[in-house]
């Protein structure tokens, strides 16, 4: 069975998860094409190679004419049921989303059909979230696992104004989930990263028990000083013969 471990030292977010898989061999051009085939705008992705503090890595750039938001739930899940997603996987991004304004209305306390996603509605997200299911479809995993993951203090700029790190929604989305804390002032889990690795793994702590295939790491997008900003993903296999990928 191919598995994924998700080594998040520096936090995790939708285009570092892009990213890793992309490094691991997933076709951005092909998660592109599908893409393309039911979105309501052109969109372009282009991994790029990028070098983080000596580490090679991929910077998954999300490109579109312009930044369409969506209302609500409704219009997310119409996109999605005309996209080209197997049934399951369709069911695995509506449970994402659900989950993303579910923990919006909670936090804003009202009902989850009147949540306007914001910055979590735009197409970015979707690109995010499907194009994570697409490229996984790619390198044919079946389980997925994640380390326990960082939380950072300070203050980012969101929709509704500045919000305490880490995002109300973030820690929603993270209850249950072992965290530890670290002393940087910058984002590193994102609500959408959030949401796609705790719908999606398996479970979260050391390193599990598997043959290692390959290694891929997904770049943030900002510096930090103290370590590379880069999420680390493993690919290997549990039972089997445990033949090399």
């Amino acid at each position: 069975m191919k598995v994924l471990y998700f080594d998040c030292f520096s936090g995790v977010s939708g285009d570092m998860l892009l990213g890793a898989l992309a490094d691991l061999g997933a076709d951005m051009s092909l998660v592109e094409k599908e893409l393309n085939m039911f979105l309501p705008q052109p969109i372009t992705l282009a991994a790029k190679p990028v070098v983080v503090q000596g580490i090679t890595s991929l910077d998954v750039v999300v490109g579109n004419t312009f930044s369409a938001t969506f209302a609500g739930l409704d219009e997310v899940t119409a996109i999605l049921e005309r996209s080209t997603l197997s049934d399951q996987e369709k069911a695995a991004a509506l449970e994402i989303f659900t989950r993303l304004a579910t923990c919006e209305a909670r936090i804003h306390r009202v009902p989850v059909d009147q949540v306007h996603f914001h910055e979590l509605g735009a197409v970015d997200t979707i690109v995010d979230i499907v194009g994570f299911l697409l490229a996984l479809r790619q390198l044919q995993i079946q389980e997925m696992y994640c380390s326990p993951l960082p939380m950072p203090r300070g203050l980012v700029k969101m929709a509704h104004g500045r919000y305490p790190l880490p995002a109300p929604a973030t820690l929603e989305l993270l209850k249950g989930i072992p965290c530890y804390g670290v002393e940087v002032d910058i984002e590193l889990v994102t609500p959408t990263g959030a949401a796609i690795i705790s719908t999606l793994c398996k479970s979260f702590g050391p390193f599990p028990s598997m043959t290692i295939g390959n290694v891929g790491y997904g770049a943030g997008k900002t510096c930090r000083p103290d370590v590379p900003n880069l999420l680390r993903v493993v690919s290997g296999t549990v039972g089997g013969s445990h033949l090399k990928e």
